[in-house]
């Protein structure tokens, strides 16, 4: 019985020391991945393949070539620091002495080291160590660099997500960035305020496009965001205005679009700072109209007014906001723009524009190298 005792005790600690090393291990690999980490683990791994490509070349130089050693280099730029790179570097050019004494002079015949391979080596070492230190300049390691701006992506995905709204009301929202990045200078940001019967939505352009605008977007994203709800809707745009107006960019200006919805009656105001109309097909006459709110852009001038104009969605209307790369180009006027945009439009009033918002952008705006953002809000029949 003792003995049972005695093997379970043992059992259950070679248990906890194999948990405790997992994640240990875990903890170190995720922190390596952030790039918190030390880089040893790294380095010790490309000083090993330096000797392992030596003897390849040594054994057989017409499969390993004395050049393979760039692969350790360039992989070294990209994990390692430059103090370790250094280490790095020496290695392999005492891979490449080691390699020359073996094979002997090049002009005895092909596969051994040439002065054109020492240049190979010495450039990609050059160019990495710029790399690495341009890295170690900014702060955020590659493993890092890459998850950083994936996460910002999905925060501006978030952001303009629109709430879920109540039974008898559709949306559809799309954006599509310029050049087929994954950053884009126009955003949405929307809230439900008055306990939930009210909609507000901010449709901005930023000045600039892709990825260009995209850090400026984020960041008015973020503030509108936190505005948005915050003060009353006649209130928005000025503070709006007044936080761009205090970043002092040298391209710093913006156009709005801000709507504010009562769900219940379907009323509704839309103040604009410089942006394009939003337009609202009557399901009575099956005609677009055009709602235009007077107001300067965002980002120009302190103490700018912004006029409201008010209307109504009935029961089978549509309200359509959009960007000006939907409808802007250069050898056309805005209002032709308009018209093609709302006559696709037309197209998807029998299918209650379900999945419209992508599919008018792919019709009207595919291949345009502009940032384009549509909003369609129906209220159903």
């Amino acid at each position: 019985m003792a003995h049972g005792n005695a093997a379970d005790t043992l059992r259950a600690r070679m248990h906890k020391a194999v948990h405790r090393a997992r994640i240990a291990l875990r903890k170190s690999g995720v922190d390596y991945f952030r790039g918190d980490g030390s880089d040893w683990i790294a380095l010790g791994g490309l000083m090993l393949t330096v000797p392992a490509l030596t003897w390849g070349t040594i054994a057989m130089p017409v499969w390993v070539s004395p050049a393979a050693l760039v692969l350790p280099i360039v992989a070294g730029a990209l994990l390692l620091r430059p103090a370790s790179l250094l280490g790095l570097y020496a290695a392999c050019a005492a891979g490449l002495i080691v390699e020359s004494v073996a094979l002997g002079p090049y002009t005895e015949g092909a596969a051994r080291v040439t002065p054109g391979t020492v240049l190979v080596v010495a450039a990609c070492g050059f160019f990495g160590l710029l790399i690495a230190q341009f890295r170690a300049r900014v702060g955020v390691p590659w493993r890092r660099g890459g998850t950083m701006l994936f996460d910002l992506r999905e925060r501006i995905r978030v952001q303009s997500a629109l709430p879920r709204l109540p039974k008898g009301w559709h949306r559809e929202m799309a954006l599509r960035p310029a050049g087929g990045q994954s950053f884009s200078g126009d955003f949405v940001v929307a809230a439900r305020t008055n306990g939930g019967r009210t909609l507000e939505v901010v449709l901005t352009d930023v000045s600039g496009k892709g990825m260009d605008a995209a850090s400026r977007a984020l960041l008015l994203s973020g503030a509108f965001g936190g505005l948005l709800g915050s003060l009353p809707p006649h209130g928005f745009l000025p503070a709006a205005n007044g936080y761009l107006l205090r970043q002092d960019w040298e391209e710093g200006f913006a156009t709005s679009i801000h709507l504010v919805l009562d769900l219940d009656s379907g009323d509704y105001e839309l103040l604009s700072a410089g942006h394009l109309p939003a337009m609202q097909l009557h399901a009575g006459s099956g005609r677009w109209e055009e709602k235009g709110a007077e107001g300067p852009l965002l980002g120009i001038y302190a103490g700018a007014q912004f006029d409201p104009v008010k209307g109504a969605l009935r029961p089978g209307d549509v309200l359509m906001l959009y960007t000006d790369g939907l409808v802007e180009a250069s050898d056309k006027d805005i209002s032709e723009g308009i018209d093609r945009l709302t006559g696709e439009a037309d197209r998807y009033v029998a299918s209650g524009f379900e999945g419209a918002a992508w599919h008018l952008i792919e019709a009207v705006a595919k291949d345009v190298n502009d940032d384009r953002a549509l909003l369609l809000l129906c209220r159903q029949a």
